[in-house]
């Protein structure tokens, strides 16, 4: 295809030589031709001669502009399209480039710096007392700083690349994992540590506190905590979950089980033959969702009913932010059903009271619980409830219990 074009490009630069040696051809011929036959004719009368020769004037200038007209207009001509033709080169070339990050560019811009900085040497080594040692250590200094841009650049374009193909490595940007300070769990004793509750309490409130006191306590400073963006895209998740198990669903919480290999489906939500395909974003109020993961849920759930055809399946989005125009005009064409400002609501029942399937045990989950997203709430009898208090008195106990070291 390059070489094809680059063909027609050369073809019609000659055929635009040979037109341009044509008109010049015409024009001297014309010119030869009336001063020719008008000595032929030999006319008699000066006043004809002069009229004659006025005519003749005329015609070679007017040959003579439309000549330069036309040289003009070929010259404009071919500098546009080799221009067209690099301008084409190099686009081509950058579209193959991008999985690089664009090396071409980057060396440009660095070639760009380098002339930069290069003068900035030279005025050092020939002004008029010469520092010879300063313009090397500018040299040396400018191409570190100038390598470590370049590399810098390469390494933004592929991040962006990998955003653009992956959308959710966007939720990852800037996010702070949850580090918890070891040192504080030396003051507990072995059972102590063993409870994940005292990473929300004081040893002193720990020890001095009911138990219903301190898992609600535990709770509260939970959710007035600071969280990593992930670990919050995971509690809203879970709140959306909890929607639909109200409205009778039951929900597969593949977001949080499956984690990056979820498909983009951080819910999938069955009742009956109904099978809704539901992603969810918590993001903050002044981002906006693009296009790109309206198609990307599109694209999964069309995965899904293709292994599926005989369920009714739609696809949900919800979000606490709100969708480009473009994006939402994208979701309603496709289908896709869409929640717009949809916000996390702390206070929401988030305490899973379970029934133990053999031991018909009455336990309730905190959500920092360790197998609080392994316990589901669809038996007879099992519920959600907003306060500890709420849900001993149904005759729920907590999940955790110090059970010692096993002995030999």
């Amino acid at each position: 295809m390059i070489w094809t074009t680059r063909f027609n490009g050369i073809i019609s630069v000659m055929w635009l030589k040979i037109l341009n040696k044509l008109i010049i051809n015409l024009a001297i011929g014309a010119g030869v031709a009336l001063i020719f036959f008008g000595w032929i004719l030999n006319i008699v009368v000066e006043t004809t001669k002069i009229q004659s020769l006025w005519a003749w004037t005329i015609v070679i200038v007017v040959l003579g502009a439309s000549y330069v007209t036309a040289k003009q207009f070929t010259e404009a001509e071919i500098t546009n399209r080799e221009r067209a033709e690099k301008d084409s080169a190099l686009w081509k070339q950058t579209l193959l480039e991008k999985n690089e990050g664009f090396k071409t560019l980057v060396e440009y811009i660095t070639e760009y710096e380098r002339l930069k900085d290069e003068s900035i040497s030279k005025y050092l080594e020939t002004k008029s007392h010469p520092a010879r040692r300063a313009a090397e250590e500018v040299r040396e200094q400018s191409q570190r700083r100038r390598r470590a841009e370049a590399e810098r650049k390469i390494t933004l374009s592929l991040i962006e690349m990998y955003e653009q193909y992956a959308p959710f490595l966007v939720e990852l940007k800037d996010d702070i994992p949850d580090i918890t300070d070891l040192s504080i769990f030396q003051e507990y004793s072995e059972e102590e540590r063993q409870d994940p509750v005292i990473n929300y309490l004081r040893k002193d409130e720990y020890r001095r506190l009911s138990t219903t006191e301190r898992n609600q306590l535990a709770l509260d400073r939970f959710w007035k905590r600071p969280k990593s963006k992930w670990f919050i895209g995971k509690l809203y998740e879970r709140y959306i979950g909890y929607l639909y198990e109200q409205m009778g669903y039951e929900v597969e919480y593949s977001g949080i089980t499956q984690k990056y290999e979820d498909m983009g489906r951080d819910l999938i939500c069955h009742k009956g033959d109904e099978v809704l395909i539901v992603q969810c974003k918590n993001w903050a109020q002044f981002k906006t969702i693009y296009e790109k993961h309206i198609f990307q849920l599109f694209g999964s759930t069309f995965e899904y009913r293709k292994k599926n055809p005989t369920k009714d399946i739609k696809a949900v989005f919800y979000t606490t932010t709100q969708l480009s125009d473009l994006a939402r005009e994208i979701a309603v064409v496709l289908g896709i059903q869409l929640f717009e400002n949809h916000k996390l609501k702390t206070n929401y029942p988030c305490i899973k009271c379970n029934i133990g399937l053999q031991t018909r045990e009455k336990i309730y989950h905190l959500p920092f619980d360790q197998k609080y997203d392994d316990t589901k709430i669809n038996r007879k009898g099992e519920m959600y409830c907003a306060t500890v208090k709420e849900a001993e008195v149904a005759g729920f106990r907590r999940a955790f219990r110090w059970r010692g070291t096993p002995t030999v």
